[in-house]
């Protein structure tokens, strides 16, 4: 079904960037649709629970989280419909979205399609996701505050949470299956500092140890084939992450890593095409991050609207 109508913005996912980004915008009485494939809250609402986002001292739950901002947007007027975007035309005049339901257009389109991690492909892994196996630091570290964790990787990410969790964690076992890390020359010296960080060169992670909960994993040797099991708390995949651009490659200009280039005004490389939160290039994805996005992004696509860009 294709709809004639016109919206202001449409908003391409429904995570913390994409409900901030339709909270600003209906504010500023510009109308907005949201479209989500899934529910509301992407990354965040597999999150059991978020500590650093201000305003919960107590902490809170993601998918609370998610559903709160989704209500708080379409308060105010938000529409959302849930729906699996399969086509972009960014150059149209409207930009013209094709979803498995029906066709969208919109003067401005955000895309706030997220990024996942990389995950091991491990046997129970996701089973396994909040009951010992994670995959960001920041998010999850202080729940293993006095344990033993390991971390998966050796790039920038995987040295940036081992230190992390030196700081909070008895132990952290860094595993690399090469024999020297390829993280920046910068993160070398503090770790090798760190008194109660140890690595595993060589070696992968062939299998997760557990009953309810992680108990440990399983080492193999990359020169050898030997295999040794370690006993370990938790588990950080620190192995990259993989951005949601597959439906804009070759209409926008991505970074090395696929991610779609914008930098802190959310402008890509098409007039009136925004991108925010995790999708976008950028230092730090975090929950808090995103949703300043959100904020930057309506005012850059105001602007737009009224003929400023």
């Amino acid at each position: 079904m294709s709809e004639t109508h016109v919206y202001d913005m449409i908003v391409v996912g429904g995570g913390p960037a994409g409900y901030t980004t339709a909270l600003y915008a209906v504010r500023a009485g510009l109308d907005t649709l949201v479209l989500e494939k899934l529910s509301a809250g992407g990354q965040m609402a597999l999150t059991q629970e978020i500590d650093n986002y201000p305003g919960f001292e107590d902490g809170v739950n993601g998918f609370d989280l998610a559903e709160k901002m989704q209500r708080q947007a379409e308060r105010f007027g938000a529409k959302t419909v849930y729906a699996e975007v399969e086509r972009l035309d960014l150059s149209a005049a409207p930009k013209e979205l094709t979803t498995s339901e029906g066709i969208f257009r919109a003067r401005v389109v955000v895309l706030a399609t997220g990024a996942n991690p990389r995950e091991l492909g491990l046997a129970d892994e996701a089973a396994l996701v909040g009951r010992g196996v994670a995959y960001c630091a920041a998010c999850d570290g202080m729940f293993y505050k006095g344990k033993t964790v390991a971390v998966v990787g050796g790039g920038n990410s995987a040295a940036e949470d081992a230190l992390l969790l030196s700081r909070v964690a008895k132990k952290v076992i860094l595993i690399h299956r090469r024999d020297t890390l390829r993280a920046t020359k910068v993160y070398h010296d503090p770790l090798m500092r760190a008194q109660n960080v140890e690595f595993r060169w060589n070696s992968a992670v062939d299998g997760l140890l557990h009953g309810d909960k992680l108990t440990g994993v399983r080492l193999r040797d990359v020169r050898t084939g030997e295999t040794t099991e370690l006993s370990c708390d938790g588990l950080f995949v620190s192995i990259g992450r993989k951005p949601a651009t597959e439906l804009v490659k070759g209409q926008l200009a991505l970074d090395d890593g696929g991610y779609i280039l914008a930098d802190e005004t959310t402008k890509t490389s098409l007039p009136g095409v925004f991108a925010v939160g995790d999708v976008r290039t950028k230092p730090l994805r975090q929950v808090v991050t995103a949703v300043a996005d959100g904020a930057v992004a309506v005012q850059m696509a105001e602007e737009y609207l009224a003929g400023g860009d």
